[in-house]
């Protein structure tokens, strides 16, 4: 169009100024004709060369000139028609190609974004429409029709924001404040469809967390702190969400309320309620809105196992082949509790009626055979074996159940503590309604006339209804074989470096990590206090904190609400022992030491403060009397090579900072009832 309107803009006017030339030249032009010009004023040397011809050759000339104008003016015509003949064409292609095209966005918005369709075409749309306008005036008149017809496409726009995808925005923002653990947020919003866009098992977790039990949840914790952006994704094979295991065989057992199996939540020593779960479902997000939650957070996949590793890939395989990938791992697995041989092999009658308790659903059941039976057999004289003792027996004071304890060493607790100690717990644990069978083992079990009969290598049988096999822990290292990481085998669990990894990308704590200590060597933990603190440094780790596990960890034991002890290093009974007592008071008691510290669950209030030059008591000590019989309290120092390697703190709390300072240091102590006076156990 521009060619043929540039040609007629400069073709009219000669044609026309030729013509007027012609006919109305004045008598100027015809004097200068007579003079020997050519026609229109043109020289006559241009025109003929012999005088002559001249009046000839003149009008030969101006023919071949009109023929000139009018071949020209007509392939001007021709040249036009074409021109603006094809042009018409294309710009009908072009309209039609944008007309179809904003429903080619629409169909492809839903998958991937509506944005990159819908800029590429306004630009184009507002190039193609104004160059008519400008240049040609005659395709602008025949254009209103597509030109009319291309709003329709861009009215359509809205449509495609109101598609689930957009809408699902406003859901995933809301859902961690109202309803962060539902499993779906169709409900939330009818009509969408955010399955199909929302997995319920997400693809990538950059920080993958396997196992949900206090190390996971204590590293998840950190890891938001060092990094309030974190997506993190636990992995657990439990229905429920991250809790304590303590209070299941410790205070839950002592709670008044009827329901305390449906509400798990118990009255601590010092009478405050609380739940076992550390944090409420408000807390998480559901493992849907983990990829797409804008300021991250803590998701918990629940009911699901880690079958496999594969460490190159940076993937885990779950049982129901999900796969999911990861940035950064931690397992903190834990482990199950031990059963017994004879146990297994006595069959299936023996096993329904058998209890291992280590989970929530233990305690349910448990609680409800203690209800429902008359007789309960406990195998094993340990922390588990001995607390479940005294909480069944004193619940055995309202019932007609018989509680028996029956174990292998000569006292409760005998691994642990001294002699003299665990004759002393055996008595305590006889008052609370149990009967007590100490140097008993176990040759054989059998199930006859609907009770389970247990066949011990002296000869007694011991006739019960419910059998529960409290005999140890077994660290869980299934993944140990696909992912290539070593399991130490003198303690088991996966040996970890002082930053508590396994590989460069893998992390291990709680119970399933065989870690070096720098005081006490190699050493496996099987405590709620390890487990926090393992588990928060190695979620520290996992944020490139890379710092080494120096803490010596504490456990703790209570034989109901008013005899408890702490403990730290290698408490064994096989070592040289050395205790100094001295009279309780009833600020010494379990219950006592949960009023000062606000907290039921005695290492939340601990902290890695070392001790700084502790004030060692003035008042005297009196002469030692280490087989009275009545322990107060007291401290039970653990020697090897002189030196002492583990502390047990009997009645005494809060005093645990001094007792880490001094394995920390390493010393031989020629008196350790000076040393004992740190712990200021004679002031009443």
């Amino acid at each position: 169009m521009l060619k043929c309107r540039s040609v007629w803009n400069k073709l009219a006017p000669l044609g026309r100024s030729s013509a007027a030339a012609a006919c109305r030249r004045p008598a100027a032009g015809r004097t200068g004709l007579q003079q020997g010009g050519g026609a229109c004023g043109v020289p006559a040397a241009a025109m003929s060369t012999g005088g002559a011809g001249g009046a000839g050759g003149g009008g030969g000339q101006n023919m071949m000139y009109f023929l000139l104008v009018g071949a020209t003016a007509i392939g001007g015509g021709v040249y036009t028609y074409r021109t603006v003949r094809g042009d018409r064409e294309r710009y009908d292609e072009r309209i039609t190609e944008i007309t179809s095209r904003p429903t080619k966005s629409q169909q492809t918005s839903y998958i991937q974004s509506p944005e990159p369709d819908s800029v590429a075409a306004a630009p184009e749309t507002e190039a193609l429409a104004p160059a008519p306008q400008e240049e040609s005036p005659a395709p602008v008149e025949e254009t209103p029709a597509p030109i009319e017809e291309t709003p329709a496409p861009v009215e359509e726009t809205p449509a495609v924001e109101e598609t689930p995808v957009v809408e699902e925005t406003p859901v995933v923002e809301e859902t961690p404040a109202e309803e962060p653990s539902a499993p779906s947020s169709s409900e939330d919003s009818p009509g969408t469809e955010p399955a199909a866009s929302l997995p319920v098992v997400p693809g990538h977790a950059p920080y993958l967390l396997i196992g949900g039990g206090t190390a996971s949840f204590a590293a998840a914790r950190s890891i938001r702190a060092r990094d309030p952006g974190a997506k993190v994704l636990i992995v657990t094979d439990e229905p429920d969400l991250p809790y304590m295991r303590p209070p299941l065989s410790k205070e839950l057992w002592f709670s008044d309320d009827p329901t305390v199996t449906d509400t798990l939540r118990f009255k601590q020593w010092n009478g405050k309620e609380r739940s076992i779960y550390f944090q409420p479902p408000s807390f998480y997000i559901s493992p849907e809105e983990l990829a797409v939650a804008p300021n991250g957070g803590v998701a918990v996949l629940t009911g699901r196992k880690v079958v496999h590793m594969d460490v190159r890939g940076n993937k885990v395989q779950l049982d129901d082949n999900t796969e999911i990938s990861y940035d950064k791992c931690l397992i903190a697995t834990g482990g199950v509790p031990r059963n017994m041989q004879v146990i297994e092999r006595a069959g299936e009658e023996v096993m329904n009626r058998t209890t291992l308790f280590r989970k929530v659903e233990d305690f349910k059941v448990l609680d409800m055979v203690s209800r429902s039976v008359k007789s309960i057999t406990i195998v094993g004289g340990g922390f588990l074996g001995s607390e479940l003792a005294c909480a069944l027996g004193r619940r055995s004071a309202d019932s007609d159940l018989e509680v028996v304890q029956i174990f292998p060493e000569k006292g409760n607790m005998g691994k642990v503590l001294p002699e003299y100690l665990s004759n002393w717990t055996t008595e305590k644990v006889k008052k609370e309604g149990v009967k007590v069978m100490p140097e008993a083992l176990v040759k054989s079990v059998s199930f006859k006339d609907e009770q389970v009969h247990i066949h011990l290598k002296d000869g007694r049988v011991v006739i019960t209804d419910h059998l529960v096999a409290a005999v140890g822990l077994e660290p869980s290292v299934d993944l140990a074989k696909s992912a290539g990481l070593e399991v130490d085998a003198d303690f088991g669990g996966y040996r970890v470096n002082a930053e508590l990894q396994a590989r460069s990308n893998i992390w291990v704590a709680g119970d399933a990590a065989c870690f070096y200590d720098i005081r006490l060597g190699r050493r496996r933990v099987e405590h709620h206090d390890h487990a926090v603190v393992s588990g928060r440094l190695a979620g520290e780790n996992m944020t490139g904190a890379n710092k080494p596990y120096w803490h010596q960890s504490m456990f703790w034991s209570d034989l109901g609400p008013d005899v408890g002890y702490e403990a730290i290093g290698i408490v064994d009974s096989s070592l040289p022992t050395v205790g100094v007592f001295a009279k309780a008071t009833a600020k010494d008691t379990p219950r006592a030491a949960t009023e000062k510290s606000g907290t039921g669950i005695r290492s939340e209030s601990e902290t890695e403060e070392v001790a700084q030059s502790p004030v060692a008591s003035t008042t005297p000590a009196p002469p030692s009397l280490p087989q009275k019989d009545d322990y107060g309290k007291g401290v039970i120092f653990y020697l090897r090579d002189k030196v002492v390697v583990g502390i047990i703190l009997w009645n005494v709390f809060n005093r645990m900072p001094i007792a880490r300072k001094i394995i920390k240091d390493g010393e031989e102590h020629a008196d350790l009832n000076e040393v004992a006076k740190l712990f200021n156990i004679h002031e009443d």
